[in-house]
């Protein structure tokens, strides 16, 4: 049964960047774009770079090894050398903490 955990303050997540949380065993990105928060896997499906490391651009992160670019909402891969898509979280907002689907 999924339910929703605390995993960060909304104030830790500055406007165009990226955090990495622990949550459900796993390591996840968050993220704020566009005034929105998002979650996906940390890991980059092509050689495992840390997705919270790479630079939003409008709802994609390009990876900050090789520059693989994934949708923010659906994880999908969009563009080369990445052909596998991530794991995405609900994300809701309580106030200032942020807190994702496990």
């Amino acid at each position: 049964m999924s339910a929703f955990v605390k995993v960060a303050k909304a104030s830790d997540i500055p406007a165009g960047s990226g955090k990495v949380v622990e949550a459900g065993g796993k390591q996840i990105a968050i993220f704020e774009a566009g005034g929105k928060y998002y979650a996906i896997d940390n890991t980059c499906t092509h050689r495992g770079a840390p997705l919270a490391e790479g630079v939003i651009q409008g709802t994609e992160i390009e990876c900050p090894w090789h520059r693989a670019h994934f949708n923010l909402e659906t994880g999908q891969a969009t563009r080369p050398p990445a052909a596998r898509s991530v794991g995405v979280y609900p994300v809701r907002q309580q106030g200032d903490d942020i807190e994702i689907e496990i």
